[in-house]
Order: structure tokens, then C-alpha cells, then sequence
């Protein structure tokens, strides 16, 4: 038997439409809109008081005569339909494949909303996942089951930034079955086709499950792709114990589609136009990341999104900041210097970077190596203001190689290729390398025993090289 049909629509306002009279539907039902020329649009039921439902139409209420539309409850939530062969393939904000093959046959079907893990059953995130990218690797290090936002601006590449993450992320601990869920939203055509593209050539595709949803399309839609790459994420994770890392991009254009719904609503606006419950509705996002007891499997999230005005207390950073374990933050200044990627490593923090490095995770002076990274670019670029100020000739010998640290950091730690992979191991190596040009007795940081088995070695091996260097040639008539 089929659900009753209302032609009862009172009001229609952007993507919101009133239904009147109606009986037992229920808060975030799917709906039928039939229209007269027999289209066909979905809707959502936001919001139910008395006998009257406000509902969210998808495609958006263009076109929709109230006389003589139909709607139609389907006693339904929205639902992915979801199986293992989803990767490698594209998939738009509603879930359709759009890379020109054949329609997922599902192995189950999940609401997109997903569950909420239950706190007890939570496990603690504690594995090193390797980025390739030295700035993240070695200053602020990603853990398995962690969320680490990427905070950027507008005009600087966070996108390419995204696109390599996804190509180089791997677990190291040896895992095989590790895949990317990648969620675009609000993104330009020529962003889309930068990320198809750049997956395909690359191979990383393979790996991969994209959702894609376009600046012209809905924002309804936009308001769902999140959360069908979670889900998509959550059953990779939790169904087929696979290593799963998540990367959404842009979260700014997600609220900005919320807040666009909101007003439409007639919402009371909080911090800037932005609906008050802002931050419950990232933190539903946010908190589906995790591991849980007796699964193999995990989800990760790497949330990419752009400040307004580079403002860190604009509410989106802000919020974000409150719900995710630390931030990757990009800088200005080192974009103006052509530095890529321009991660400024002084603001940026990862509050789980100590549970995931160290002997049998990465290495044993890792931790000791990246507080005296820490420390000495710090030095260095206190150096360099002073210098500004006084001139070189108020830095003594040590600023000035604090001040020389601070700049090769920038040019061969920070500064990396788009498509250089670095291992975690190359990105210790480079980060002693750079230690020395600072006095050893100014390495207040490390353990002797560290200095004594990484720093010490290439020491000697350069007084070694220097000596030859002085040694003349021995010429033929010699």
C-alpha cells in the first residue's frame, strides 16, 4: 500500500516548503515531492508541530506550484546504500555514482546520520599515520582515530595540500587495508576536476571513495555530503576492519549552506548569522571519528576548512578548535614566499602527537628531536626580529646561527615538493641534519645519548669532509 499523498502545501520559501494536515510523519522522514509535469524532487522533514510538517526540498522549490504539487511521506530516513566495491569510485553530494559507471549493488543499506559510539567502547587513538608531509611527520604528528583539522585561507593551497595527503597517507605499521574517503563540498568545477584527475593519474583513485558536490548544486545537498562520506567511512571501518582517512574540504562552505537553511527557517541567528546550534552539529560530524574495542578498523579525519579573513576566532575555526584534537595551520607570510606547503608549525598543535611516536612507532628520538625543532626555529625567528630592529651586529654568534636555523628550516623542512613523499625516517634525518648549524651546546632538548648516536656521526663525518677539502691536490709532476 502506498503512502497517503498531500496536496496541502501552505508556503514555500527557498529550498522550504509548509505541508499542512498532515498525520504520523515523523521528524526526518524522506518525502516525495510529484510535481505537475510529473517530476520528481526528494525532501527531508526538519521540523513537525501539531499537524503541520517543514519540509527541506533537495533540488531546491524552483518551479513547485503549491495548487498543484503532491507530496508524499516515505517513512524513511535518508539512507547510503553501501558496499565494499564503492572503492574507487565518484559519487555526488547525493550519493549517485557520477564517474560514468554502473550503479553500486548494495550490500546493506545505512542511515546516513549514523550511531553514536558509546564512550566506554571507544579505544584510544595511539597508531602514527604517515602524511609524506615533513611538517605534519615531524612537528605535529597525525594519530589513527584522531580528527586534525587544516585551518587555511583564502587563495592558499589547501587544496593540493589535500590532494597529496590522500595520495601519500599510509599506516605504517604495515596494515594493507587502509582507504580514503574524500568529501568536496562547494567546490568550483575546476577543483572537481583537479581531484579527479590528480586521483587517477596518481593511481590513488584505486584506494579512494569521492563524494563531490559542486558550488551550483544545492545546499541541501551540501548539508548531506558529509555525512555520506562518513557513513561510507564507518562501514569501510567497521565492517571491513579497514584503516579509513577521511578528508573533508571545505567545512566552510558546509556551514555556510546551514546557515543559509537556517535563515530560510527563521531561525534566531547567533554568532555571525550562524544558527546557535552550530557547534552540535559539527561536533556530530567531528565525533564519528575514532576507533572502537575489538575492531581492527578506524576512521580518521583530516577536516579542511577556510578561515574568513584568515580570523582564527571567526565561529568556524573557533568551534572546530573546541571538538577536534589540535589544528594544522597555514600561513600567509610563508605563501608570499613561495614556500609549499605553507604550514606555519609555531601555531599549529597536535594534542596526540606524544601517543603516536616514539621506539615502535616511529623512532626514539622523535619526540626529543621535535621540541628542539620547536625550540630552536622559535630561537630563531626571535633572532631575526631582534636583527630588524638592531641590526646584525647586536646577535651574537649563537642568534646568528639560531637566526641561519630559522631560515634553512623554512627553505628545506617546511619547503617540500607537491609529489615528494617523505618517509618518517628522511624527515628525522633532515631534522638533525638542520640541527647542525646550532651550537651542540645549545641543544637543551635532547637526551646525550641522542646527540651522542644521530648528531655526533654527522659531525665527524663533516669536520671529515672539511679537512680533505684542505688538503692540496697531489698534481701528475708531483
Amino acid at each position: 500500500m502506498l503512502p497517503k499523498e498531500y496536496s496541502t502545501i501552505s508556503n514555500l520559501s527557498g529550498p522550504l516548503m509548509v505541508v499542512e494536515k498532515i498525520n504520523g510523519v515523523r521528524y526526518d522522514e524522506l518525502a516525495e515531492i510529484r510535481l505537475s509535469n510529473g517530476e520528481r524532487r526528494r525532501g527531508r522533514v526538519l521540523e513537525i508541530t501539531e499537524d503541520r510538517a517543514l519540509v527541506q526540498v533537495y533540488e531546491g522549490s524552483t518551479g513547485i506550484d503549491a495548487d498543484t504539487t503532491k507530496v508524499r511521506f516515505l517513512g524513511d530516513v535518508l539512507m547510503l546504500p553501501v558496499a565494499k566495491s564503492m572503492l574507487g569510485r565518484i559519487f555526488n553530494g547525493r550519493g549517485a555514482p557520477i564517474d560514468g559507471g554502473a550503479d553500486i549493488i548494495p550490500e546493506t543499506f545505512l542511515d546516513v546520520n549514523g550511531n553514536p559510539m558509546n564512550p566506554y567502547s571507544r579505544d584510544y587513538p595511539s597508531e602514527f599515520i604517515q602524511t609524506g608531509i615533513s611538517t605534519i611527520d615531524g612537528m605535529n604528528p597525525l594519530v589513527r582515530g584522531q580528527k586534525l583539522p587544516i585551518f587555511s585561507g583564502s587563495g592558499m593551497p589547501h587544496n593540493r595540500m589535500a590532494a597529496q595527503i590522500a595520495r601519500q597517507s599510509t599506516v605504517i605499521s604495515g596494515h594493507a587495508a587502509f582507504a580514503v574517503v574524500f568529501a568536496a563540498m562547494g567546490i568550483t568545477f575546476e577543483e572537481a576536476s583537479f581531484f579527479m584527475e590528480d586521483f587517477r593519474k596518481t593511481g590513488a583513485l584505486e584506494r579512494t571513495v569521492m563524494f563531490v558536490n559542486l558550488a551550483d548544486d544545492p545546499a541541501i545537498e551540501r548539508i548531506a555530503t558529509p555525512r555520506l562520506a562518513l557513513t561510507c567511512a564507518e562501514y569501510l571501518a567497521f565492517e571491513h576492519d579497514m584503516h579509513v582517512l577521511v578528508i573533508l574540504t571545505d567545512l566552510t562552505n558546509y556551514c555556510e549552506a546551514l546557515r543559509e537553511i537556517s535563515a530560510a527557517r527563521k531561525e534566531v541567528p547567533g554568532r555571525r548569522g550562524y544558527p546557535g546550534y552550530l557547534y552540535t552539529d559539527l561536533a556530530t560530524m567531528y565525533e564519528r571519528a575514532g576507533r572502537l574495542r575489538g575492531k581492527d578498523g578506524s576512521i580518521t579525519q583530516f577536516p579542511i576548512l577556510t578561515m574568513p579573513e584568515d580570523d582564527k576566532t571567526h565561529p568556524i575555526p573557533d568551534l572546530t578548535g573546541y571538538i577536534t584534537e589540535g589544528q594544522i595551520i597555514l600561513g600567509r607570510s610563508l605563501h608570499r614566499k613561495g614556500i609549499y606547503p605553507p604550514v606555519d608549525v609555531m601555531p599549529s598543535l597536535s594534542r596526540l602527537k606524544d601517543k603516536g611516536i616514539g621506539k615502535g612507532k616511529t623512532r626514539e628520538d622523535h619526540a626529543d628531536l621535535m621540541n628542539q625543532l620547536f625550540a630552536a626555529y622559535s630561537q630563531g625567528k626571535e633572532a631575526k626580529e631582534l636583527a630588524v630592529i638592531l641590526g646584525d651586529g647586536a646577535l651574537s654568534d649563537e642568534d646568528k646561527a639560531f637566526a641561519k636555523f630559522a631560515d634553512m628550516f623554512e627553505d628545506t623542512y617546511v619547503r617540500q615538493g607537491e609529489y615528494e613523499n617523505r618517509t618518517v625516517e628522511e624527515t628525522l634525518q633532515l631534522g638533525w641534519e638542520l640541527l647542525t648549524i646550532v651550537p651542540v651546546k645549545e641543544l637543551k632538548r635532547i637526551r646525550d645519548a641522542y646527540i651522542e648516536k644521530y648528531l655526533q656521526p654527522m659531525l665527524a663525518e663533516r669536520a671529515e669532509k672539511s679537512e680533505q677539502s684542505k688538503v692540496p691536490a697531489v698534481t701528475a709532476e708531483a
